[in-house]
């Protein structure tokens, strides 16, 4: 879809076909496609149904109040930050007291929706016209254009100077794919960490796998999961110099240190509990701060499930009481499930090569009952845990 029929879909006509359009199950695509024609302009009828689909996609990470309002393109769908992270990130940035902020590379807008709605003021810069259009939709679509300056230009030319802070996600992805070296990011990672160097605060997002060997000195680093699933990191600059954090949402709940742990948390055997850190507290190393809140070590030193002798609830990892802990034998797993009539089966790996389909293909689970079976290592050893999820868990 190029410009200018993006701006067809903001005619009246376009805005009755989106209106129509909303809850069509699309795999009848192809009927209501030849019955719009009859009253609309094909290119129309094509562009709002890809725009429907679109837009049904992104109720995942906009919500449908939102998703049905907004405007979007295939790797705007695919790129833009999901809207509970950039919230979290927007609230951080008004904490700071910023209230003009450049949004560098800002794609169709997503982040510059949640900072507004903070209430800071925006400049969403983007150098591909149709995204600029887009994001500039958005804002409209949303109330937001008075907060919200789109400007499409290469953001290389921007000076961030008149901004308390800059905001830069830089393109991981080429022509051939995702790219891990940072300095095929589009712009470059080593350009947009000047870019935050050069105002008050800043945040640049990288990917949630970077080394912390190549964080920054002078950056702050938060690992972001949303209900369990790690969603980005972030380097923070004006801060807190050094520190991690590992923030989960959508609770809110963040557990940082002050500096890059340096030491692991004790082996110790495993006890009558098990916990499951979440994907952003390994991330963030920080299993030895949860091993401690808890009063428990590890179960083999490189694994990152934490036994301990007591349930203590915390929001930073899943809890379970374990019943039994038997090297790995799957033939003596489908014995034992079968005694005790366990039909729902959740399987967890963490060390293990056997995946979690095959071992349910395999026992075949029958019954009434559920048990989690961990597929693992005890000291070095393969080892299978079985036990049920801690209530309130």
């Amino acid at each position: 879809m190029d410009p200018e029929t993006f701006r067809a879909l903001l005619t009246a006509d376009g805005q009755a076909l989106l209106t129509a359009l909303r809850e069509h199950d699309h795999a009848d695509d192809l009927a209501v496609a030849t019955r719009l024609r009859r009253t609309y302009d094909a290119g129309l009828v094509s562009a709002a149904l890809g725009q429907a689909r679109l837009r049904q996609r992104a109720v995942a990470k906009f919500g449908a109040a939102d998703a049905h309002r907004m405007y979007f393109t295939p790797d705007g769908v695919e790129q833009a930050t999901r809207a509970t992270v950039a919230a979290h990130r927007a609230g951080r940035f008004r904490a700071l007291g910023v209230g003009r902020l450049a949004d560098l590379c800002g794609g169709v807008g997503g982040d510059a929706i949640a900072l507004a709605r903070a209430g800071i003021e925006v400049l969403a810069v983007d150098r591909d016209p149709l995204t600029c259009a887009v994001a500039g939709a958005n804002a409209e679509a949303l109330g937001l254009a008075d907060r919200i300056e789109v400007r499409c230009a290469d953001v290389t030319g921007i000076d961030p100077g008149p901004y308390d802070a800059v905001f830069v996600d830089p393109a991981r992805r080429t022509g051939r794919g995702r790219t891990f070296d940072p300095e095929a990011y589009s712009p470059p990672l080593s350009w947009a960490l000047t870019a935050a160097r050069t105002v008050p605060f800043a945040a640049v997002k990288v990917a949630p796998g970077i080394p912390h060997e190549a964080v920054p000195k002078d950056a702050e680093a938060e690992w972001v999961s949303d209900r369990g699933d790690v969603k980005e990191a972030a380097l923070w600059f004006g801060t807190e110099p050094g520190a991690v954090r590992a923030t989960l949402l959508p609770s809110g709940a963040t557990l940082r240190a002050a500096a890059m742990p340096q030491d692991p948390p004790p082996v110790r055997p495993v006890g009558r509990f098990l916990y499951e850190p979440d994907g952003a507290v390994i991330r963030a190393h920080l299993v030895a701060a949860v091993a401690a809140e808890l009063g428990g070590g590890l179960i083999d030193p490189t694994i990152a499930y934490v036994t301990a002798d007591e349930p203590r609830p915390t929001p930073y990892a899943a809890g379970y009481e374990i019943g039994d802990v038997l090297p790995f034998n799957l033939k003596r797993l489908k014995a034992l499930l079968r005694e005790r009539e366990v039909g729902t089966l959740t399987v967890k790996k963490r060390g293990s090569a056997v995946e979690p389909e095959e071992v349910r293909r395999r026992v075949k689970p029958r019954g009434p009952n559920a048990a989690t079976v961990f597929l693992t290592r005890v000291a070095g050893a393969p080892a299978m845990l079985i036990g049920q999820p801690l209530k309130g868990d």
